[in-house]
Parts: C-alpha cells; structure tokens; sequence
C-alpha cells in the first residue's frame, strides 16, 4: 500500500507540475511578445477613441512632467522622460498593448524609485509611489491591453501591477507622502474588468456573426441538395418511363415479323436484357429519393401539385390549368406563346413547367397585385421562357419559406446546358428569362449554383 501511494502521489505531482509549467508557458506567449495588435476603429465612432487616446497621451506629458518636476523634485529632463514615456505607452498601446504595458510598468518602477529618494527634502508631502499622471496613464494602457489579450493574461498583468505597487509602497514607511497604492490598484481592477467585458461581448458578437453565416450557408445549402434531390426523383420517372418503352418495344418487335433470323432475336433479346438491367440499377441507385412508404405526415412525392404516388411528371400541356389556377388566386396572368408549337424532350417539357411554376409562385408570394406575363418562344434550338411580374399594389406578407426559389430554377437550367437571368424589372418588377436547349451540348456544364439575386420574386 505504501509503494502504491507513492506512485500515486508522484504522478499527482507531475500532473500538477506539468500544468503549472503549462499555463506559465501560455502566459508566456501572452506577455512576452511584441506582436502587432492594432485596436480596429469602432463601429459609429471610426477614428475618435484614437484621438482621445493621444489627446490624453499629450496631456499626462504636461501634467506629469510639471507634477515630477515641482512636487517630485526631479530634474526636468528626467520628468520629461518619465511623463513623456507614460504618454507613449498610451499611445504605443493602439497597435502594440503588451510591449506597450511593459514600458509603462518600467516607467513607474523608474520614477517611483527616484521620487523615493528625493522624499524628505521639505516637509511637503507627495503622492506616491503613482502620481496622478502615472494612473491615468496606466489605466489607459490596462485598458487597451484587457480589450485585445485573453483574460488570464489581463489579469496576470494587473496582479504584475499590484505587486510593483504594493513593494514600493511598503518601501516608503516613515516617509512623508500621501499613498495612492490601493486607488491606484481598484481603480486598475475596474478598468480590467471593464475591458475584460467587452472583449467578451465583442468576442461573443464575433461568434455570433460566423454561426449565423455559417447558418445561412447550410441552410442554403441543404436547399440546394433538396432541389437536386427533388429534380432527380422527377427525371427518374422519366427516365424510367422510356426504359420501360424499350423493354417492351424489344419483346414485341420479333412478333412483327414473319420468320425473324436468329440473329434479330438475340440482337432484340439482348436489347431488352440490357434496358432492364439499366432499369434495375436506376431504381437501385435513385430509389432512395423517392420513399415507398413515406412517414407520417410526408407525402409520396414531391412534385407541386401531384399528391399521389408514381404520378404522371407535368409537361406543357398542361400550363393552361396551371395559369388557371393563378387566375383564381385573383390574379391577371396573361400568356403569350409564339413560335412553331411542338413536342419537346421530356426533361425540357418539365423544367419548363416547373421554372413557369415557382415564378408564379413566388410573384403571388413576393408582388400581391402585380400583373403578371408568361411567355414561351419555341426557338429552332429550343424553348425560351419569360416570366416578368409588374409592379405590387401593396407591400408582400411575411414568407415562411427558404427563399430559395430561384435556386431550384437555376438547378434545372444548368442541367440541361441552358442559360437564365433573373433581376428587377421597371418599377419594382421582377423578370426571370430561361433558355432550355432542345439537346444538351456534350461539353453541358455541371449542376453549378451561381448565386442568386435578392429581391423580385427571389
């Protein structure tokens, strides 16, 4: 028992050692250094604390050197330096606070042991060991350094003060002068406090400010994989639409002719083989994204206005309803299509209809009153999409949503290779314009959010 406590009190030892030796190391770091750490201008402010700071500099040099010099009986080149360098380190404390508390700290321990040995020469007495000059100077310089240091290296340097303070002072009994040790060191303690506190509060400001960026940025970003997430689920209908076609198309064709070669037979087996193939391993890897049995609560699908599960994705012919609808919220929806009218590939046809539904969406949304224009182009390319809402009669209600409308609009354009813009129009309207590509060029850029106006029906 008694070897084991050994071993057990030297290894409580060491730890303490090891801690101790740490946090001095750390103190170190704080207190030895002459690193630059310039105060930032406030906020309202801007450059008026600097000022002040050297308007009073310049007033603890005049008023310390005819104080050191009158009452302290010291030379006056001697007080010039002594209150001259007080002011300096106020000064030196905007962009360097720790050198700046060290030559503040040896100023005081220079001139409280020379004022010490002119004591007695009249029955006059003096303040001391800190003039008047030397604590508002070295309230300045504590101050500056609470405001940019961590709070254990504050301390360490007001407990660095009182300890000067309180060897000089119990020096000077039997001497005739008034003390100012313990109001020069409350009145350090407040001013570290003080600093300490607002560090803190500018700190916590700080934080503040980079969760809620950092915030805003998951947030956008989760929007972002919903609408893609959303957009694949879509095209895996398609997609698998088509495929299924296939399929069947492959089984059937060798009943549409009499006596087909064995090698048609296999050429179609092997079409059909390889589209349900293609069709089991799309299923596999996009099945994820649409549940089979969705929670409570959920819905099938997420598709607008689809509440049933696997339901038809919407295409153009059916813009006249979703215009409709609009007009029953109360709303003048004019549409104006031009350009030779054709069947366009399926992922075009409902890009086009979604693009054409979260605009007049978010302009119910965003512009209540505004009259609002869709048009559609049929180019010998592709398909141009114009939504332009006017002018709100009146200011919009609050929204609920992500505000990310524009986001899932850009997603589907760039999927397709196309090109979109969106941005205020006359008189506080807002235009959304996108061209969708009949073919996607091969060299399509990626799914790419650039980001998106504020504003409008955003």
């Amino acid at each position: 028992m008694s070897r084991l406590g050994r071993v057990t009190d030297t290894g409580v030892g060491r730890a303490l050692r090891a801690r101790f030796g740490g946090w001095l190391r750390i103190l170190r770091q704080d207190l030895w250094t002459v690193r630059v750490d310039p105060l930032p201008p406030s906020t309202w402010l801007r450059w008026l604390p600097h000022g002040l700071v050297c308007l009073a500099a310049f007033g603890v040099t005049l008023g310390g050197t005819g104080d050191m010099n009158d009452n302290g009986h010291l030379t006056p080149g001697l007080a010039l330096l002594i209150a001259g360098g007080q002011g300096g380190a106020m000064v030196l404390g905007l962009w360097r606070p720790v050198p700046a508390w060290w030559l503040s700290l040896a100023l005081f321990t220079l001139g409280a042991a020379t004022v010490r040995s002119r004591m007695g020469l009249d029955l006059e007495t003096y303040t001391w060991p800190w003039t008047a000059a030397g604590i508002i100077a070295e309230l300045f310089v504590l101050l500056l350094l609470a405001l940019r240091v961590p709070t254990r290296a504050a301390v360490a340097a007001l407990a660095a003060t009182a300890l000067f303070t309180y060897v000089f002072d119990s020096l000077g009994a039997g001497k005739p002068y008034d003390t100012t040790g313990v109001l020069a060191v409350s009145l350090f303690t407040v001013v570290v406090i003080l600093g300490t506190a607002l560090r803190g509060r500018r700190e916590a400001r700080r934080e503040l400010v980079e969760q809620t960026t950092l915030t805003a940025e998951e947030r956008t970003r989760r929007t972002l994989l919903e609408e893609r997430s959303r957009i694949a689920r879509e095209l895996h209908d398609v997609v698998a639409h088509h495929m299924s076609v296939i399929s069947i198309q492959a089984q059937v064709a060798p009943h549409l002719v009499e006596n087909p070669p064995d090698e048609l037979r296999e050429n179609l087996a092997g079409i059909r083989q390889n589209a349900l193939e293609a069709l089991i391993e799309l299923r596999r890897v996009l099945g994820v994204l649409r549940s089979e049995h969705p929670g409570p609560g959920e819905p099938f699908a997420d598709a607008g206005d689809e509440t049933t599960p696997h339901a038809p994705q919407p295409t153009l012919d059916r813009l006249d309803a979703l215009v409709e609808n609009t007009r029953a919220a109360g709303r003048e929806v004019v549409t104006d299509i031009s350009g030779e009218r054709r069947p366009l590939p399926p992922g075009v046809e409902l890009s086009a209809y979604r693009i054409v539904q979260e605009a007049l969406s978010n302009a119910l949304r965003h512009a209540p009153g505004a009259r609002i224009t869709v048009r559609l182009t049929y180019e010998p390319d592709g398909l141009e999409v114009e939504i332009v809402n006017g002018r709100p009669t009146g200011p919009p209600p609050p929204s609920t949503g992500a505000g990310h409308g524009l986001l899932g609009m850009r997603e589907r354009v760039a999927m397709l290779g196309g090109t979109m813009t969106a941005h205020p129009w006359h008189w506080d309207g807002f235009k959304v314009t996108a061209f969708l590509p009949d073919t996607p060029p091969a060299d399509a850029p990626g799914i790419h959010h650039p980001t998106a106006p504020q504003g409008g029906t955003s």
